[in-house]
């Protein structure tokens, strides 16, 4: 019997100082990565503090290189065990679905794919900020029903940009707009007994105020020859397969709109897990630094099996793990 399992890439938010290093020291498919990446990633992803790795310019080629150096070491070590564990979907969260696009073939090369993010890191930093550098926009994270959420955001929009933007779980949804707009939505919420909480990025992602990082990510993306995926891929955007609705006469130009309307659009998470669960997926692995999409596979879809890799600890659990549940179904 096939165990069919997911592969999960980790989006921005969950970096750290450090990430990536046991991978780079032991394993030469991890190195080969990061030495195509760079000496600032590396530096950047080794040594940066917080605050450096908070910028989003500096974020998501970060957390794209180490994801990807993350799958490779994975598949290298699943393929050693020659097991029947198939791979059989990929997501990622929001910039993690780049680094799912590049395992999944769509983007052809991580040198690609690694010219695309850091663009996208720069064009939504610079759509965040106002003419003096500051920031126009943030997002906040809603704790409660995600109808009475929306709700609340339909009565602080008023005249400003303010939308549901990452719908996260059944009990987790996260806004985003000009800072006028959430400064009503913190009142609004207030009033009605939902926790919410500020989230420390650097602008209105997936949402309208994404327009202009938008437009440009097009432009890139049309140059990178975009292929039909090797393997299914879930889409951010609608959380259904990423081909769906796209024309096998016009996949290249179709999936670049796509992906570049992903920047302002929602990240539908919960219907994506539950599309995999619902699959016949029987576990899941999250690449990258940091366990925050297993942690919402968990809440979303309990019964699926979850595992992540960001270490050599955690490759070995994973690994491990895998076999054992493969076992177990015969």
């Amino acid at each position: 019997m096939i165990m069919k399992t997911a592969l999960l890439f980790t989006g921005q938010g969950a970096q750290y100082t450090g990430m990536g290093k046991e991978l780079y020291d032991n394993f030469k498919t991890a190195r080969v990565i990061f030495n195509e990446a760079g000496v600032d990633i590396k530096n950047w992803c080794f040594e940066g503090s917080k605050e450096v790795q908070r910028q989003t310019s500096v974020t998501q080629p970060c957390v794209y290189t180490v994801t990807m150096a993350a799958y490779n070491v994975f598949m290298e070590e699943l393929e050693k065990e020659n097991t029947d564990i198939e791979v059989a979907a990929m997501a990622g969260f929001s910039l993690g679905e780049y680094s799912a696009l590049t395992a999944a073939g769509v983007i052809d090369s991580f040198e690609k794919g690694l010219e695309i993010v850091k663009n996208r890191g720069i064009w939504m930093d610079e759509a965040g900020k106002g003419e003096n550098g500051e920031n126009i926009g943030g997002m906040s994270a809603a704790f409660g029903d995600r109808k009475l959420i929306l709700e609340c955001v339909e009565e602080a929009r008023e005249n400003g940009i303010l939308e549901g933007v990452n719908f996260n779980s059944q009990q987790q949804t996260v806004v985003a707009g000009d800072l006028e707009a959430l400064a009503r939505f913190k009142e609004v919420v207030k009033e009605k007994r939902i926790k919410a909480v500020p989230l420390k990025v650097g602008g209105a992602f997936h949402s309208p105020m994404m327009e202009p990082a938008r437009d440009k990510l097009y432009k890139i993306l049309m140059m990178a020859g975009l292929k039909a995926p090797k393997i299914t891929v879930y889409s951010n955007s609608t959380g259904e397969d990423l081909m769906q609705g796209i024309s096998e006469n016009n996949v290249s130009q179709e999936l670049a709109h796509k992906m570049a309307d992903q920047v302002k659009m929602p990240v539908y998470w919960q219907e994506i897990v539950e599309k995999l669960d619902d699959s016949g997926i029987n576990a899941v692995v999250e690449l990258g630094p940091g366990t925050t999409l297993i942690g919402l596979v968990q809440k979303i879809r309990p019964d699926l099996k979850t595992f992540h890799v960001e270490n050599v600890e955690t490759l070995n659990a994973a690994i491990k793990g895998l076999k054992m549940l493969r076992w177990e179904m015969d």
